[in-house]
C-alpha cells in the first residue's frame, strides 16, 4: 500500500476553492472539509477524457452511477444496496432536504444529535421544519448516540431523526447495534431516519462501517441513506451524490421527487463519482486512509508534546479532529484567538451546537508538516 501524499503548500495555494481563497496566504487553513491531495488518477483520467470530447452537457437520464456506487458498497462495507432503488441530486444536503421536505410537514421536529455538522440546523428550517437537540452520550473514552433521549423526543412527537453516520465532527462510527435500536426506535413511533454517510468511504479498517440500511428490516422500512463521493475523493465542487432507499414506501418516496432533483446532478460530479466508486480507485483510497491514519495519530502526539490541556480522541473515520481547548480558558470560541494570534484558521465549535463551546475542528487531510505547523502555533499561544 502506497500512502498518498499531499500536494506541496505554494501548489495548494494556487488552488481557488473555498479553503485557500477565504484567509489572507500567512494563514494556514485547516477550517473546511476539503483536502489537500491530488486527485485519484482514475478520476483525473476520466474528468480530463470529458474535457478533451467536450462531454459537458446535461446528465443523462440512464448513467452507470447507482451500479457504481452498489459495487463500492459491497467491496467496501460488505452491503448489497439495490441500485433500482437510488436516485442522484447535487450534494448530501440536497437530498437531505428534498427526503425532509417528503417525510415531514412544516413544523415537525427533527432530531439531530449535537455536537453536529453546522448545516444540519439550517437543512432542517429549510425543510420547513424544526430541530430537535439531543446530545450524543460521551461515554468517557469515545462518543454513541442517546438512544434513551432519543426515544424521548419521539415519544414527545418528533416524526424524524437526522443521523450523522460516521458522525462529523467527532469521528464516530455508530456501532451496528446502536443502529439497530435507533431503527427499531424510529419505527415504534412511526418516524423516519434520514442517515447522511458522507464520510463512510474514511471510516478506518479496524473501526468498520455499518450502512444504516443494513442493520435490519426495520432500518430498511424506515431509513434513507444519503451518499456522495465528494469527502474521500474531494469532490465536493462538482455536485453528485445519491439517495439511497431499501423498500417500497422509501423507494416511492424518492421515484416521486420532481426531475429536476435529479437534472441538479452535475455531469463532472457524476463521472467523477463512477470513476471514484470504481475498483481502480480502491488502491487509492487505501493509500488516503493510510495517510489519515498516520495523521490522525500525529496529532494525539503532537497535542500531547505541545498542548497537554488540549483533550482529543482519535476519530475512527475521517479527518476531522474534535479537539477541547476549554482548560486553557481561551473562551467558548478559542478559533477566533488562534486565527488572530496563530494564524491558523480552525472551525469554531460552538457551531456544531452547545457541546462545542471550548472546542475546534481541525481539519487533517494534510501533510505532516502542515499538521505539526498548526499545533506548534497553537501551542505557542498558551506559553
Amino acid at each position: 500500500m502506497t500512502p498518498v501524499k499531499a500536494l506541496p503548500l505554494d501548489v495548494l495555494r494556487e488552488r481557488t476553492s473555498e479553503k485557500w481563497r477565504e484567509y489572507p496566504a500567512d494563514v494556514l487553513p485547516l477550517f473546511v472539509a476539503e483536502t489537500d491531495f491530488a486527485l485519484a488518477p482514475t478520476i483525473s483520467r476520466a474528468l480530463e477524457r470529458a474535457v478533451r470530447i467536450g462531454d459537458t452537457g446535461y446528465v443523462a437520464s440512464k448513467t452507470p452511477l447507482a451500479e457504481a456506487y452498489a459495487g463500492f458498497a459491497e467491496r467496501r462495507f460488505g452491503w448489497n444496496p439495490d441500485a433500482a432503488r437510488m436516485r442522484s441530486t447535487a450534494d448530501v444536503s440536497m437530498g437531505i432536504v428534498e427526503i425532509l421536505r417528503r417525510v415531514t410537514t412544516p413544523g415537525d421536529r427533527v432530531i439531530v444529535t449535537t455536537p453536529v455538522y453546522p448545516p444540519f440546523f439550517d437543512l432542517v428550517e429549510e425543510a420547513a421544519a424544526v430541530v430537535e437537540r439531543v446530545s450524543l452520550h460521551d461515554t468517557g473514552t469515545g462518543w454513541e448516540l442517546d438512544l434513551d433521549g432519543i426515544r424521548v423526543a419521539l415519544e414527545a412527537g418528533a416524526r424524524a431523526v437526522l443521523l450523522c453516520n460516521p458522525h462529523n465532527p467527532t469521528g464516530t462510527v455508530h456501532s451496528a447495534a446502536s443502529l439497530q435500536l435507533l431503527a427499531e426506535l424510529a419505527a415504534a413511533h412511526g418516524a423516519v431516519v434520514v442517515s447522511d454517510e458522507i464520510h463512510a468511504p474514511l471510516a478506518q479498517p479496524d473501526a468498520g462501517f455499518t450502512p444504516f440500511l443494513s442493520v435490519s428490516d426495520a432500518a430498511r422500512a424506515v431509513g434513507y441513506a444519503v451518499v456522495s463521493a465528494s469527502k474521500a475523493f474531494n469532490l465536493a465542487g462538482l455536485k453528485c451524490a445519491l439517495m439511497v432507499t431499501a423498500s417500497d414506501d422509501t423507494t416511492r418516496v424518492v421515484r416521486g421527487m420532481p426531475v429536476e432533483v435529479e437534472w441538479r446532478t452535475g455531469q463532472f460530479g457524476l463521472l467523477a463519482a463512477v470513476a471514484a466508486f470504481s475498483s481502480e480507485s480502491d488502491a487509492w483510497l487505501n493509500g488516503l486512509l493510510a495517510t489519515l491514519d498516520e495523521n490522525r495519530r500525529l496529532i494525539a502526539d503532537l497535542l500531547a508534546t505541545h498542548l497537554p490541556a488540549a483533550h482529543y480522541r482519535i476519530p475512527d473515520a475521517g479527518y476531522l479532529a474534535w479537539i477541547d481547548l476549554t482548560e486553557l480558558g481561551w473562551g467558548s470560541n478559542p478559533s477566533k484567538r488562534i486565527l488572530r494570534e496563530a494564524k491558523v484558521a480552525l472551525h469554531y465549535g460552538p457551531a456544531f451546537g452547545a457541546e462545542g463551546a471550548g472546542h475546534v475542528r481541525l481539519n487533517f487531510g494534510t501533510s505532516p508538516e502542515i499538521i505539526t505547523e498548526a499545533v506548534t502555533r497553537i501551542a505557542a499561544l498558551s506559553a
